[in-house]
């Protein structure tokens, strides 16, 4: 992987990545396309790890950190898949009720890096929890390919009502001030505007690169919207222009952000499509946000 450099990598191969990511070619597919940019130096092999998830080398707040008490634990979701496990984490010197936040993974469970990205909005000041949808499934498998194959088998509905159960769940917790926000990468920004729609209490909502809601159903949210895009992420930036319209002739309250020449998944910095600039900023900007709407 250290010989190939990001800045060599042709944009068709990350939107090529993107198409298998997203399960809208098979791994036979996405193969066979990508062996057509296997040229000169690099190997089919070679660029196949180049895509893959790190995650042993680029965690930020790994499991057991000492500032933080955190660990799994499991929540009823009646209405969705019954039992889920989740990841709770809070700040260890935390004396006073904090902010919740549900963090949502992608359409792959609650791996390595979701978890990572838990924990540091924990370490920001807040009681976080990380729910894996796939636990009726036996839980993330430990690879994000499986995963992903796994996660094709549950329903929608039923995925949103666990995320709407870990809410409730939360806004209950005896370390939670009862003001609870939600953030969301990818299959995670999409369940941000739907729980925005579903969950009047919501206190905020954050969606990265996340399909919009329904515009029939933008009168019915409440809660202030922090939206992230990347532009090179032309199939979800489609859905804005007219989600935009609505929100602004609903006058509902929210900001959004376009970041320049980044890709859907910038955030995720175990993956060649991370943009430390665009992620830190998008970052930066998500706690402030959540600083203002949950304490």
């Amino acid at each position: 992987m250290d010989q190939i450099r990001k800045e060599d990598i042709k944009q068709e191969v990350f939107d090529l990545y993107d198409d298998y990511a997203h399960s809208r070619i098979d791994r036979r597919s996405f193969m066979q396309q990508l062996s057509v940019y296997a040229v000169g130096g690099l190997t089919l092999t070679s660029l196949m790890s180049f895509l893959m998830p790190d995650y042993k080398g680029n965690i930020q707040v790994k499991a057991g950190d000492p500032r933080l008490n955190s660990g799994y634990i499991n929540y009823e979701s009646p209405k969705g898949g019954g039992t889920i496990k989740g990841l709770l984490s809070k700040p260890v010197r935390s004396k006073k009720k904090l902010g919740g936040i549900i963090v949502v993974h992608e359409n792959r469970g609650l791996n390595p890096y979701i978890e990572d990205v838990s924990r540091r909005a924990a370490l920001a000041g807040f009681i976080a929890l990380a729910p894996d949808a796939l636990t009726p499934l036996g839980g993330y498998p430990g690879n994000d390919d499986e995963g992903r194959n796994m996660q094709s088998k549950r329903n929608g509905a039923e995925m949103l009502e666990d995320f709407i159960a870990a809410f409730e769940y939360l806004k209950s917790h005896k370390d939670c001030n009862g003001k609870v926000g939600v953030v969301g990468f990818c299959f995670g920004g999409g369940i941000c505007n739907a729980m925005a729609v579903r969950i009047p209490s919501l206190a905020a909502s954050v969606p990265y690169y996340g399909g919009q809601a329904v515009i029939a159903d933008v009168p019915k949210i409440k809660a202030p919207l922090q939206l992230h895009y990347a532009s090179l992420d032309t199939r979800v930036n489609a859905g804005w222009p007219a989600y935009e319209a609505a929100l602004k002739e609903n006058g509902k309250e929210y900001e959004a952000f376009i970041y320049e020449n980044v890709n859907h998944g910038f955030h995720n910095d175990t993956t060649p499509r991370y943009d430390k600039a665009a992620a830190e900023l998008a970052w930066k900007r998500t706690i402030k946000f959540f600083n203002k709407n949950l304490k």
